[in-house]
């Protein structure tokens, strides 16, 4: 919308420069083009404000396929005024010259005018096509019909509008259309998702299995490696217990050996030494026969002596002594000396 403002009962106009202003003065044209700026009084101008730049025209309507099925088709076009002057003299353009407002909707119009051409064409299209096709292949065809069909239309050119461009954006079923679809291709996603599952099962029982018998070989490997060992173990018993049976025969027969040899030593020992005191005893005798009665006799009161307690003094009465060399077998002159 144009920039008006007042200034002492005069308006100044300041456009943009995608907008074409046409201003008639008194039914001539005073200015004609894009981005002016200029004075003018309001009760004799008319003015007129056509938009140039491109202009996106989403629009959305139903259509029913060849199997009589209702779709729902998102579209957009783009389109230009290519000629301001031949879409002023068709559409209102003009404009409040106080406020600088469209009196009319020019764009409304313009936007029915496209859509309505689109949406004859594109049910051209559809009800010849089935549902399954439409949704598969409908977005292309569609939109080049549409294309086709917009620029063959006759009142565009005589009304100024260049179509730039037309987008599909999506042809769309029934919810429950479309959820029926969708079942048999989430059957067969659920029927691979199944399968595979199976196969990593059976696979995973494959690998179990491969597990079990490794476990079961190694078991077994471990039970012959233990009878080996229980073998060997037994050889080695009965191998230590034969060279401990040796070891202590050889030890019994070194012992016996030993003691057979300290026997006969001792034996001969016990000879030896019976043979010495017999001959010290028979030397002894030998030697006491010899001797007079009176030496034993004086031999045999000193070991009675000497076997006797310690006597510190002894006296003796001339009379005792007297006996006592009786005894002895010694006169008794000798005693007294």
């Amino acid at each position: 919308m144009a920039d008006i403002t007042r200034r002492f009962g005069w308006r100044h106009l300041r456009s943009a420069p995608t907008a074409h202003i046409r201003h008639h003065k008194r039914g001539q044209l005073a200015h004609d083009g894009q981005g002016l700026s200029f004075w003018y009084r309001s009760l004799s101008a008319a003015l007129s404000e056509v938009p140039v730049d491109d202009r996106e025209l989403a629009m959305a309507f139903h259509a029913r396929t060849a199997d009589f099925q209702d779709v729902t088709v998102q579209a957009t076009v783009t389109y230009r005024i290519s000629d301001p002057a031949e879409a002023a003299n068709r559409l209102d353009f003009s404009v409040d010259p106080d406020t600088g407002s469209w009196r009319g909707a020019p764009l409304e119009q313009i936007a029915t005018l496209l859509t309505e051409t689109a949406q004859q064409h594109t049910l051209d299209v559809l009800a010849r096509t089935p549902l399954a096709a439409a949704l598969v292949d409908g977005v292309a065809s569609v939109r080049d019909r549409v294309a086709t069909g917009l620029a063959a239309e006759p009142r565009l050119p005589a009304t100024g509008i260049d179509v730039v461009a037309v987008r599909v954006v999506a042809i769309r079923p029934e919810a429950e259309v479309e959820r029926a679809l969708r079942t048999p291709a989430r059957e067969q996603i659920q029927q691979e998702a199944d399968r595979a599952t199976y196969e990593r099962r059976a696979v995973a029982v494959e690998r179990e299995r491969a597990i079990a018998e490794n476990e079961l070989a190694s078991q077994i490997e471990l039970a012959r490696r233990e009878e080996q060992l229980v073998d060997q173990r037994g050889t080695n018993a009965r191998r230590e217990a034969e060279e401990k049976a040796a070891a202590d025969g050889v030890r019994t027969e070194a012992e016996a050996a030993r003691k057979v040899r300290l026997a006969r030593a001792e034996a001969e020992a016990a000879r030896e030494t019976g043979a010495a005191r017999a001959e010290a005893q028979a030397a002894w005798l030998r030697v006491h026969g010899e001797v007079a009665p009176a030496t034993l006799h004086a031999l045999a009161a000193t070991r009675l002596a000497e076997n006797l307690p310690r006597i510190e003094s002894l006296t003796l009465s001339p009379d005792v002594l007297t006996g006592l060399l009786a005894k002895l077998g010694r006169p008794e002159g000798g005693a007294g000396a």
